[in-house]
């Protein structure tokens, strides 16, 4: 398949979309791709609220679900689109990777410029290589965190570490767990002498990103 994010043209809306197949044959033809391209332009042209919405949405005077539909009798194999992801912020960024095999949202609470615009692809970027499972410490789900203690306790005692240690040996592989897993804690991958949240800050003081989405073939 395919996945295409796209902003609106003042970048405070974005949306993703993947389009998937059943072969790479299909998901590598120019028309299929073009066919995802004119389904995403859709998608942030009108902005529908889910997937349901967006296949009554029309493109070349039919429905989009009545396109696929079309589209699944002409290829001879089922394609769908099975995701559809929308941002909305004071500045948002796509960003597709690897030949739109994984397309990312940023959003972040200041309107856009220039610096914060390169700042933004720089944090969809690392969203893309580096996966996290939320921006910041205070996101982490609770089970989240329960697990990755468990999980952290059980090696600190097949180690042998005596018992009263292992507490605080978990919340130290915790706070590292913080630092390679959220979005702001995260090593800059383009450089590693700062974080995330560091960089984001050198374009404007109060940067942050406020969501994302990070949709990928195979996931």
């Amino acid at each position: 398949g395919v996945v295409i994010a796209k902003t609106n043209a003042d970048h405070t809306v974005g949306i993703v979309i993947k389009l998937t197949s059943e072969t790479d044959f299909v998901a590598k033809n120019a028309d299929f791709i073009a066919f995802a391209e004119q389904i995403a332009q859709e998608a942030i042209d009108n902005q529908p609220t889910d997937i349901n919405d967006l296949k009554k949405m029309n493109i070349g005077g039919k429905t989009i679900g009545d396109a696929i539909d079309e589209q699944v009798a002409k290829i001879g194999e089922k394609i769908d689109v099975v995701n559809y992801e929308k941002l909305q912020a004071e500045t948002v960024i796509a960003y597709n990777h690897a030949g739109n095999r994984i397309g990312v949202l940023v959003a972040m609470n200041q309107p856009h410029n220039e610096k914060i615009l390169a700042a933004g692809k720089d944090a969809a970027m690392q969203v893309a290589a580096m996966n996290p499972v939320s921006i910041d410490k205070h996101d982490v789900s609770a089970d989240t965190i329960r697990r990755e203690i468990e999980i952290a306790k059980e090696q600190i005692r097949a180690e042998g570490k005596p018992e009263e240690m292992v507490e605080k040996i978990a919340q130290g592989k915790l706070n590292k767990f913080y630092k390679d897993s959220t979005l702001h804690n995260q090593e800059f991958v383009k450089d590693t002498s700062k974080t995330v949240k560091q960089m984001l800050q050198q374009a404007h003081p109060e940067l942050i990103v406020t969501a994302f989405k990070r949709v990928a073939l195979g996931e």
